[in-house]
């Protein structure tokens, strides 16, 4: 699960409370299988499916709308949307903006794709995404940082040779790697980073929160979280984003 350390400008500049007739779900639509736009052009995905359900048992009547990756957190605090969930790490820099959910997914590790199973990583720049936890890991430990505004953009980058390797969620970058026919490999080395994936709030929108976490915590005690999680589609049985025993915890 992606994603990121507060940049400067990132300030909460709205308290706008959310809407009692339509809560409106904002996400990226670019980061399969997290949140993609489908054929019809409509947000699809595992966290379109899940939010929906969110939505039911909470009783709200919710829209969805997309927005770029960069600028996810100021729009929401602008009232752009009512919460934000997009592949979203929990991260102690981003708890001093918004608030958090409960997380939804459990942490997943980052891995790098590559040309050839031989890249060296300080060779070159390696790839990520603006704004995201593996953008600031590369930074800090020692190698070369290349940033892009979408993922597709990284993957791309790595392809023309403009970086030697690209670091996302390997939810992210295992599908691009199997159907690459070879020309793209993940490496045997990978990154735990982040703490898990959260819905994200303003930080005036507690009833809301509330309503929503409660809809998490029951969707993990039946066991219906779990079950989306490991659909084929999503991120398949053997994911270890489910949460098994430790989901029902305190139900």
């Amino acid at each position: 699960m992606k994603r990121l350390l507060i940049a400067t400008a990132l300030v909460a500049v709205s308290g706008t409370a959310w809407a009692q007739d339509v809560v409106r779900l904002g996400t990226e639509g670019a980061y399969p299988p997290y949140n993609f736009i489908n054929d019809a052009g409509e947000v699809a995905g595992f966290e379109r499916e899940f939010g929906d359900e969110l939505c039911k048992r909470a009783g709200l009547t919710c829209s969805w709308t997309t927005n770029d990756w960069d600028s996810i957190i100021p729009n929401l605090q602008s009232g752009n949307y009512d919460v934000i969930v997009a592949g979203m790490s929990i991260t102690p820099e981003r708890q001093e903006i918004v608030d958090f959910s409960q997380p939804y997914l459990q942490p997943t590790p980052s891995a790098y794709l590559a040309l050839s199973k031989d890249a060296d990583l300080m060779s070159g720049p390696v790839a990520a995404q603006t704004s995201t936890i593996q953008a600031a890991f590369v930074a800090e430990n020692g190698m070369q940082v290349v940033e892009f505004a979408t993922p597709e953009e990284t993957v791309a980058a790595v392809k023309n040779g403009e970086a030697v390797a690209v670091l996302a969620d390997s939810d992210y970058l295992k599908p691009i790697a199997d159907e690459s026919n070879g020309e793209l490999v993940l490496l045997d080395k990978t990154e735990s980073i982040g703490g898990g994936v959260g819905m994200a709030f303003r930080k005036s929108d507690k009833e809301l929160h509330d309503k929503l976490d409660a809809a998490i915590k029951s969707m993990k005690c039946d066991g219906t979280l779990d079950a989306m999680i490991q659909k084929p589609e999503y991120f398949g049985p053997n994911s270890p984003l489910a949460w098994g025993d430790k989901g029902k915890e305190g139900c």
